[in-house]
């Protein structure tokens, strides 16, 4: 998969409840979710971000509760990925559950600023920032893993493998 986007750039530890605070864990929807995505870190997100853009971060991102409301709220708001320095590990498994796209590459999280345009490039396992010409190599995903995100998260991919 490539794809590029706008990054909008987070610290170091940002929790489940800065990626989708407490408050709204009654929600089921997703799309509903999404309209408070990252509120608690910056309450203008949800109004600037667009499709396609990229959330980097610095380490242990999604750190706190395990939710999985939280790389939901991410992904129904298009966000492409998530590229940090480093992930807590509940979040990490979460993400691919849940069919969010993440990446650990603490040079490219420390390089990469807010407003900077990126492409991803995840079979190649390059990061390349577009607005400055650097380029980042992260490990690529896993065939399997990969797979979970194509097929929109681990329920979604056992579905398709009982219907086949």
């Amino acid at each position: 998969m490539k794809f590029k986007g706008r990054v909008w750039k987070f610290g170091d530890d940002v929790n489940t409840d800065e990626i989708i605070p407490a408050r709204y864990l009654n929600i089921t929807d997703p799309l509903k979710l999404a309209e408070h995505v990252m509120e608690d870190a910056d309450p203008e997100f949800v109004s600037k971000v667009s499709p396609r853009d990229i959330i980097v971060a610095g380490k242990n991102f999604g750190c706190g509760s395990s939710r999985e409301h939280a790389p939901v709220a991410i992904k129904e708001a298009k966000i492409s990925c998530v590229i940090a320095s480093s992930f807590a590990r509940i979040f990490f498994r979460n993400s691919f559950n849940m069919g969010l796209l993440i990446f650990e590459s603490p040079e490219a999280a420390t390089n990469i600023n807010n407003g900077e345009i990126i492409e991803v490039d995840s079979d190649q396992g390059v990061i390349k920032n577009l607005t400055t010409g650097e380029e980042f190599k992260v490990a690529s995903i896993p065939p399997f893993m990969n797979q979970l995100v194509e097929d929109g998260g681990l329920i979604a991919h056992l579905k398709k493998s009982i219907s086949n």
